[in-house]
């Protein structure tokens, strides 16, 4: 069977099931690959010092502190074994959002 004989459905399940190989293969890559973060332990440690959260909160406020926490956070996500992690995350979430279009294209072809 060749790829225009296929409905949607199988259509929708097939890439599901490559984003999802695709994106747990990458992320094993990332994740073999990653080197170790103890060059940035220095920056590390300052963003996480005491004076710099006094700073932090004298000159913005308690918001001021919580964004630059946020903002760390959301930075550390994309380098090292954290970046392979998140690539899980990704891959799974489209693969799942992939399936469910199938799902709802297949009920909306019984419908008919």
């Amino acid at each position: 069977m060749n790829w225009k004989n296929r409905t949607l459905q199988n259509r929708l399940h097939i890439i599901a099931a490559i984003v999802l190989l695709v994106g747990l293969g990458s992320s094993l890559l990332i994740y073999l690959t990653a080197g170790d973060d103890s060059e940035n332990m220095s920056i590390y440690e300052f963003e996480h010092s005491k004076i710099y959260r006094h700073d932090l909160e004298l000159y913005g406020g308690k918001m001021n502190v919580l964004a630059s926490e946020f903002m760390q956070w959301f930075a550390e996500l994309w380098h090292g074994k954290s970046l392979a992690y998140t690539v899980v995350v990704i891959s799974f979430f489209i693969s799942c959002i992939l399936v469910f279009i199938a799902r709802l294209s297949s009920s909306d072809n019984n419908d008919s």
